[in-house]
């Protein structure tokens, strides 16, 4: 049985791959940080029992009603998976209105 071939890697290779980590962690930080992470949590949830329902709806002859809760399902990613922004206001709007 030969020996086994090891490969040192360069400082370049081990700096890119720490830094590689770093913001892996800072990512995962900053998941845990979001003030919506209950939500994102529930969401999980509700997205395998909608999966489940669509299932079920197609197997029983419904693909109407599993087409709908599909779309819905849909819709309901985007808004979770968008970035929160400050609400818009309306343009004729003023703080002199109130």
């Amino acid at each position: 049985m030969p020996k086994r071939q090891y490969n040192r890697r360069s400082d370049e290779e081990r700096i890119a791959e720490i830094q590689r980590q770093i913001e892996e962690l800072r990512e995962r930080a900053e998941r845990k940080a979001r003030e919506d992470d209950q939500l994102l949590k529930g969401y999980t949830k509700l997205q395998g029992a909608l999966r489940n329902f669509i299932q079920l709806a197609h197997d029983r002859g419904r693909g109407d009603i599993g087409n709908m809760v599909e779309a819905f399902a849909a819709g309901l990613q985007r808004q979770v998976t968008m970035p929160i922004e400050e609400p818009r206001r309306r343009r004729g709007a003023s703080s002199e209105d109130s």
